[in-house]
């Protein structure tokens, strides 16, 4: 049974058969040099007036001060750090698409992984405006950069907090190094079948003097390598070291060596699951069925699962860790704050989010039914907003009863919030419209002619050291 529900799933496609190498590029080009769908200045119209919640919440934040938040004493991180970390944990699934899934040859990830990397440095951004709005004074922020200055104020290195600066900012100039390595050759594809001069001009100058030489594809592999390499214990860093903002706290519920695997998995499944988002109505809008067909959402379901009953093993760790600890504080944190506190109803709807309703991705007809795969993604991005929120809100009851407090967002955080979704979605819609969303070079590898021993069957093997195609990549 196992043997035949493999077959079935290795039958799908990673593109649907019928394109050549010139209709490949002329297909994913043409949305770039195309003329723009009345539906994309819909979508970004709607995303640009969200977008100003966002400036506005941080123009008030700046004239008013953190206090329109709602920040408290015992709770001194809200809605802040909860969005950091949430955002942080969506850009995770891109690099692992790029970098790891490159590294292994796994062919399904060449229809994704470029708008998994544009989603990769957007996620980012919004994560990176958090910590600058959290400090209070963003303008000092340059106190967090190893560099001398006249009054001799250096980073604190011990501190966590200062290990988030090099770690996201790291991340994101990788990510963003490795992103725009993989579209030259694209760019200059889309230079050459351009009709306006000032398109060919604009792309030229970014395709940075590409033609498709040999020297040039020579050059491109290992910088491409090199930069995977680079990116892949990125992938592992970033969220263990934004875990240690909690585990490194001798605080009940925080001080567990499970957060760093915890929190790893935790972002890639909801990474995966921002990128399921993504990808439904993205493949549907653009007719790009025959680029992203089945094939890559049931890999990204299954990816989805695995990583889904890692976080699951962690929620049962911690309820284990604090039974067993005989501790009372643990005992209490886990039994008065979480399961059954104020906040016990958010806790049971992160567990129904993250634990339960993903199993239903055990079943193939799940996985390969688009619109339910849809909308356990769009749960799943919920319950790791929740499981954030939860984690945060451990403080409000701490040792001493006549100290706790209860959090609640304002106005202004939520604000906030919803603004960050408007600056992601503008940033999208951009790269859908200006940047070819799926790797045209790289998909021309998936189809027969492009396989060095090429016999008139698919069981060639592409290799990244041949190509003949001209500039035209």
């Amino acid at each position: 049974m196992a043997a035949t529900q493999t077959a079935l799933t290795d039958d799908i496609p990673v593109i649907n058969p019928g394109y050549k190498f010139d209709t490949i590029g002329e297909k994913i080009d043409a949305v770039v040099l195309g003329p723009t769908p009345k539906g994309w200045f819909v979508g970004f119209a709607m995303a640009f007036v969200v977008l100003q919640a966002l400036l506005a919440g941080l123009t008030w934040l700046l004239y008013e001060g953190i206090g329109v938040w709602g920040v408290n004493i015992p709770v001194g991180w809200g809605f802040d750090i909860i969005n950091f970390v949430w955002w942080i944990g969506i850009g995770h699934a891109g690099t692992l698409i790029s970098a790891i899934l490159l590294l292994f040859h796994q062919q399904w990830r060449t229809s994704i992984n470029r708008f998994a990397e544009a989603m990769t440095l957007f996620a980012v951004a919004c994560a990176g405006i958090y910590p600058l709005a959290h400090m209070g004074r963003p303008w000092f922020f340059y106190y967090l950069l190893p560099l001398p200055n006249t009054m001799q104020l250096w980073p604190q290195f011990r501190s966590p907090l200062m290990w988030d600066v090099f770690a996201v900012s790291t991340y994101a100039t990788v990510s963003l190094l490795f992103w725009y390595t993989g579209l030259i050759p694209d760019f200059a594809s889309i230079r050459d079948r351009a009709k306006n001069i000032w398109v060919k001009r604009v792309y030229g100058i970014l395709s940075l003097g590409w033609r498709g030489a040999a020297m040039h594809w020579h050059r491109y592999e290992n910088t491409y390598l090199m930069l995977a390499g680079l990116s892949t214990p990125l992938v592992l860093s970033v969220h263990t070291i934004v875990s240690f903002d909690f585990a490194v706290g001798n605080l009940p519920g925080w001080h567990a060596t499970i957060f760093p695997p915890y929190f790893v998995a935790g972002a890639v499944f909801s990474g995966f699951a921002m990128v399921v988002t993504l990808a439904v109505p993205v493949r549907a809008a653009y007719g790009m069925k025959d680029f992203i067909t089945d094939k890559h959402l049931d890999n990204m379901a299954k990816v989805m699962l695995v990583t889904g009953l890692m976080v699951f093993y962690g929620y049962g760790c911690e309820a284990f860790f604090a039974y067993y600890s005989a501790n009372e504080y643990e005992q209490g944190l886990f039994m008065l704050n979480r399961a059954f506190g104020p906040y016990g109803i958010y806790y049971w709807l992160l567990i129904l989010c993250n634990g339960i309703i993903p199993q239903l991705l055990w079943l193939r007809s799940v996985r390969l039914n688009v619109t339910l795969l849809f909308i356990i993604s769009i749960i799943i991005n919920i319950g790791m907003w929740l499981e954030r929120f939860v984690i945060l809100m451990a403080l409000q009851r701490d040792f001493i009863p006549s100290s706790w407090g209860q959090y609640a967002p304002t106005f202004w955080d939520i604000t906030t919030y919803i603004g960050t979704f408007g600056l992601f979605g503008s940033l999208m819609f951009l790269f859908m419209r200006f940047v070819p969303m799926i790797s045209a070079f790289e998909m021309k590898h998936l189809i027969p002619e492009s396989h060095v021993h090429h016999d008139g069957d698919e069981h060639g093997h592409s290799s990244h050291g041949t190509h003949h195609e001209g500039a035209h990549a």
